[in-house]
């Protein structure tokens, strides 16, 4: 659905072209044969002029766009946590996913309809008119309905699917296997979107093309539940964001008791399989243990007061992570910003390939998640093997987060490096090609390969069992956010600085890009000193060797 956005507003913006370029040839037929012919020099000084502000207006148009697709994009990032909260607090994942792909379902079927049915969409409006009939309300209504009902549909599947298949392995390596083949049926499925889809509906027609997507969504729709039977079920455990705030206002309630050494002063309540749990709360962040200790005169039916020691443990698992979503927060944050900058860089490029073919702007994002493809196949089947061979112990989670943060601050650096060559050659007069905006995506291609599977497999081993599905939804939660953070970096670059004007080829866009290499920099070291004290909660070897829970990521 993403990709299909991006197609539209390119098109848009297209046709904003053609209607300038129309309203500038009945200016002039408008005007009399004096003014038309009289005075040519004069004539040429104006047009140029004019084409001059008309580059600008588009320059604008194309930053405007941006920001309209990465609003869009946070919005279906931040949606995709609804469906595993749900999924995880009372309905289990396989009826979410179920229900879900049936609002996805409707949702396409719907924006079929509205590109089949002359009455669900304005009249065609002619190329140069100004008298162009708007969408009526009723119109516009189906049409956010349509994109409300994908959208949730998206937030009920994406992420939640990959909890429920890892659900199905037993193993931590056939569960980080997992994750790296799920994030290849995802890119495969962009691919197919940016690519095949765009083509059709450009070529064919766009009812043909979300037809294709209608009868793509029912296929998996019937796929799935057909194997309902064969899947292991999770069981839902109740809010597990009451628990976490539990355990802050038992622990804030209690923070004048003494901690005790006796395992016996904890409550330890019933375990994960109804049994009664007997262990010690850990000594990190000690101040937490205040909620599962008992004091007299409390009751166990308080839980505003006491909490188990299971529960205790759970949050501190989450309060553990959190110092390392932030560094990843703030790598994802250049990634997104580069998205939106290659595009603006491609537009004033040389897309041509041979006389007749020229390369959209947007399409060029189909680079990074090829490399993705190819890149995990790469690892699943070799690169990871051959480290484990010789090692002696796989990679962690955190080690090919590390890995994936190397290649993106190298990837802005690479941009920065072209951005230069390309202002250069257009001081001289010439047009760069856009085949030189390549080499960094490939390479964040690369790093994305390293970076958002393991980032899935770090939240589903560490976080509590209650919140596996919300934990493989916290990436696209990050992705969301570094959305919105890309666009306030952008809009404070534009007020502070003159880097990024409406016409690129006048900015130093390069300027842009070592900002953000000096941002990943200092990133990446705070990364590192979190991954440095990081200690492993759920670190299991799959080859039963024995492993250092605390990472060696540095």
């Amino acid at each position: 659905m993403e990709e299909l956005y991006n197609s539209l507003v390119e098109k848009v913006a297209a046709e904003e072209k053609k209607l300038m370029t129309a309203t500038s040839k009945m200016e002039c037929s408008s005007a009399s044969s004096v003014l038309c012919h009289g005075s040519f020099s004069r004539h040429r000084s104006n047009d140029h002029s004019r084409s001059n502000q008309q580059a600008r207006w588009l320059e604008n148009v194309s930053i405007h766009d941006r920001y309209i697709v990465r609003t869009f994009h946070s919005f279906i990032r931040m949606g995709d946590e609804l469906g595993p909260i749900l999924a995880d607090s009372f309905f289990g994942n396989i009826p979410v996913i179920s229900v879900s792909a049936f609002i996805s379902l409707l949702g396409i079927i719907l924006l079929t309809m509205i590109t089949s049915l002359d009455y669900l969409r304005p009249p065609p409006c002619e190329t140069g008119s100004i008298l162009c009939e708007s969408s009526s309300k009723l119109q516009l209504g189906i049409l956010y309905t349509a994109l409300a009902l994908v959208i949730i549909g998206s937030a009920g599947t994406r992420f939640t699917l990959a909890s429920a298949g890892a659900n199905q392995y037993e193993k931590p390596k056939e569960q980080g296997s997992f994750f790296n083949w799920y994030f290849l049926t995802l890119y495969t499925g962009a691919i197919t979107g940016a690519t095949a889809i765009v083509y059709t509906q450009e070529n064919a027609s766009w009812k043909l093309g979300f037809g294709l997507c209608a009868v793509a969504n029912l296929i998996s729709f019937i796929v799935f539940v057909s194997g309902k039977r064969y899947y292991k079920h999770d069981k839902p455990m109740g809010s597990p964001f009451t628990n976490l705030i539990r355990v802050v206002v038992a622990a804030t309630r209690k923070r004048k008791t003494v901690i005790s050494s006796r395992e016996e002063d904890y409550h330890h309540g019933l375990g994960r399989e109804g049994n009664t749990s007997s262990a010690m709360p850990s000594k990190s962040f000690r101040f937490f243990n205040r909620a599962a200790l008992k004091t007299e005169d409390e009751s166990v039916n308080n839980i505003w007061r006491l909490c188990s020691v299971q529960e205790v443990e759970d949050f501190k698992a989450v309060f553990r992570v959190l110092p390392l979503l932030l560094a990843i927060i703030f790598v994802s944050t250049p990634m997104v910003t580069q998205t939106s900058l290659i595009i603006l860089q491609a537009l004033v490029t040389d897309r041509s390939l041979g006389p007749q073919f020229k390369i959209p702007a947007g399409s060029l994002q189909v680079i990074v998640i090829i490399t993705a493809c190819i890149v995990i196949i790469m690892n699943n089947c070799l690169i990871y093997p051959m480290y484990q061979k010789l090692a002696h112990k796989p990679l962690t989670p955190l080690q090919k987060v590390g890995i994936g943060h190397v290649f993106i601050i190298l990837s802005m650096a690479v941009s920065a490096i072209v951005e230069a060559k390309r202002l250069k050659t257009v001081t001289n007069g010439h047009s760069m090609s856009v085949l030189w905006l390549v080499p960094p995506l490939v390479i964040v291609g690369i790093g994305e390969t390293f970076q958002f599977p393991a980032n899935i497999e770090l939240f589903y081993r560490e976080f509590p069992e209650s919140l596996s599905s919300t934990a493989t939804s916290l990436t696209s939660v990050v992705i969301g956010i570094s959305f919105y953070l890309s666009t306030a970096l952008i809009t404070l670059i534009q007020k502070t600085t003159k880097w990024l004007p409406n016409d690129i080829n006048y900015g130093r866009v390069d300027n842009v890009y070592w900002l953000l290499v000096i941002v990943g920099v200092l990133n990446f070291g705070y990364f590192l000193v979190c991954a440095w004290f990081y200690r492993y909660r759920n670190l299991n070897d799959d080859d039963d060797q024995e492993q250092d829970p605390k990472d060696d990521t540095t």
